[in-house]
């Protein structure tokens, strides 16, 4: 949830200043304008060209700023839409204006989520919550409430998806993140029914329900999604009601509830038909082939998985391809047509080869092994034969890496065995820079306590003395010392003169180092002599504000994650609804067809069981 202050308010106090003044102001209104009608590129191009023009009124510049910071950031350019927020923090920080200085935090605190800096997203969100406390403001309270559990929700998922665990299995520090989310967004939760904000209420009772199915409890995930479709309905909102409807039949997936999650899928196909949405049609297609999966309904599941492999075809969606060939091979095989299973796990492997993904080339690779054994065109390996002659589905994702590429498998691990940690010291330092290192044997002697406290000692005299040193007042270097005289005389007099013009220079340095001078940002125009009326006075920022900027600082210096090999970004389609609609039809990115929520792995396990439970045990040997 961003938000920015308009330019279209500043219209009368902006015709206060010059030609160039006016003249900003008129270009940020057409790029507001441009903005609000959907064409954030152009909107850039004419806030861009207010910003040559140049102001001096610093509430049209924070408008800038902010307008600008927001239309970056929904263009997906995160870096150029932090440095426009930080512009409009240090604005609003210089004017004392608290808040303005709010809003840039919570908006800055959004973009750093995004970019994945999200202990610096706390401390801008938790900055925005404290200002709209301390000014009474329960809407801004309620967006920093909000914002915060967005932080904590988008923590727990990243940190969580490294392990591809499911819902509820996740480890404590993960549990954690996602019991802060479930935290703020119940605070937000009862703030919005103070103040009778249904659509909020809608937007925080799904969060709530998507962090509940992360935390593995599915009946509190389907209260809070049935709340969420409950408002959607009231609303008219389609988007919302095909998000709850698929979240629904994700939660009953989980509970075993196959029917019900079959119905809620159906009607999120039906809501996504009318939305025109292929994309979204095609993952419901693909969620409701896996569910008749579940169901053993091999005939309805085929039907979906080709309706879904059509579409992923149209939007040339190679990942949602093969997945669609995966199922369709496993679902024939299910139902004992083995020729045409063979024709799409040769598809499969196909687009695994080609898009590099070892688990599914290794898996492909198995399954048209088995399917040519049981077809008789290729003489199989008794080693590797299952049970009933087939084996489609790797036990574990880590066997299929593996398996196809084992070298790889280690390559971590054998990373950390061969680091060096004494290259890591001072002394390993010298040695990579050609320095003679120090002879020693096993460990340096060290100094007696006697000679480090004779150091010790020599070392704080002779700060001490520098010290003093520097606090000496010299009136005049070329007067020798003399005894102070009892009496008043003249010359004592001439140095009482020099010590106030002396104490009077100090001190009238030290004021100006503490005035506050207006910092250097961009279309601010600093030389001109009359200054809007309306311009708040600079005020110096409080110790609060300066203990803040030090725990960003303080946040960004001890970035340990900077230096990690990113991850590769993975689309959150249910986070954050608001944030995601506006941000969807903007950024030029490829549509995928196969949900975030994927469940295969859990059809997996499942069929697995099965497979297990209908196994017959042999007779007991008689003693």
């Amino acid at each position: 949830m961003s938000h920015s202050a308009s330019a279209e308010n500043l219209t009368t106090d902006g015709q206060n200043g010059g030609g160039d003044s006016n003249m900003c102001l008129e270009l940020a209104l057409e790029g507001e304008r441009l903005c609000k009608a959907g064409d954030c590129r152009a909107g850039v191009a004419f806030f861009q060209a207010a910003i040559q023009a140049g102001t001096d009124d610093l509430r049209t510049l924070s408008a800038i700023y902010s307008q600008l910071g927001n239309a970056y950031f929904y263009l997906g350019d995160y870096v150029k839409a932090m440095q426009y927020h930080n512009h409009d923090l240090t604005l609003a920080r210089t004017m004392g204006d608290k808040l303005g200085e709010a809003k840039s935090s919570g908006n800055l605190g959004n973009t750093l989520k995004v970019m994945g800096k999200f202990d610096e997203a706390t401390i801008c969100c938790k900055r925005h919550l404290e200002i709209s406390r301390e000014l009474g403001d329960k809407l801004s309270e309620g967006r920093a409430l909000y914002n915060l559990g967005n932080v904590y929700h988008a923590k727990g998922k990243q940190i969580g998806r490294v392990g591809q665990q499911d819902p509820g299995e996740f480890p404590e520090d993960v549990r954690q993140c996602l019991q802060e989310a479930v935290h703020y967004y119940e605070e937000n939760l009862k703030l919005m029914r103070e103040l009778a904000d249904t659509a909020a209420q809608g937007r925080a009772c799904g969060n709530l329900g998507n962090t509940f199915y992360l935390l593995g409890d599915f009946l509190q995930a389907i209260h809070y999604h049935n709340e969420r479709l409950k408002i959607a309905k009231e609303f008219g909102d389609k988007p919302a009601e095909r998000r709850a409807n698929s979240n629904l039949g994700n939660s009953h997936i989980f509970l075993g509830e196959f029917e019900k999650a079959a119905q809620h899928y159906e009607r999120t196909l039906e809501l996504a038909q009318e939305l025109k949405d292929r994309a979204v049609e095609a993952q419901a297609c693909y969620s409701l082939g896996n569910t008749y999966t579940l169901l053993r309904d091999y005939r309805t599941a085929v039907e979906y998985h080709l309706r879904h492999l059509l579409i992923a075809q149209q939007l040339s969606d190679r990942v949602g391809e093969g997945r669609a060939c995966w199922s369709l091979g496993n679902a024939y095989s299910a139902m004992g047509n083995h020729e045409k299973a063979l024709h799409f796990a040769s598809l499969h492997l196909n687009i695994s080869k080609e898009l590099n993904d070892a688990m599914g080339q290794a898996t492909a690779q198995m399954n048209v092994t088995d399917l040519k054994k049981i077809l008789g065109l290729e003489k199989g390996n008794e080693e590797t034969e299952s049970g009933n002659g087939m084996r489609l589905i790797p036990t574990t994702r880590a066997s299929a890496i593996a398996a196809s590429s084992p070298g790889r498998y280690r390559l971590r691990r054998q990373s950390m065995d061969n680091l060096d940690l004494i290259k890591l010291t001072p002394d390993g330092k010298q040695r990579d820079m050609g320095e003679p290192l120090p002879a020693r044997a096993g460990i340096a002697p060290q100094p007696s306590q006697e000679e480090e406290e004779e150091s010790f000692f020599e070392l704080l005299s002779r700060f001490q003395s520098g010290r003093m040193d520097d606090q000496r007042c010299v009136l005049n270097s070329k007067q020798k010392p003399r005894p102070r005289p009892r009496v008043a005389t003249p010359e004592r007099e001439k140095d009482g003169e020099d010590l106030l013009e002396l104490i009077a220079g100090m001190q009238s340095k030290r004021m100006d180092e503490q005035r506050v001078t207006l910092p250097c940002l961009p279309g601010l125009n600093t030389n001109r002599n009359s200054q809007s009326a309306n311009r708040p006075s600079p005020q110096a920022p409080q110790e609060a504000d300066d203990s803040f900027i030090e725990m960003l600082v303080r946040c960004q210096g001890s970035r340990l994650e900077d230096q990690r090999s990113p991850l590769p970004a993975v689309s959150t389609l249910h986070d954050a609804e608001e944030e995601q609609n506006q941000r969807r039809n903007v950024n030029a990115q490829p549509a995928t067809t196969v949900p975030e929520e994927d469940l295969f792995a859990l059809i997996q396990r499942l069929q697995a069981g099965r497979m297990e439970d209908q196994r017959a045990s042999g007779p007991a040997k008689s003693h």
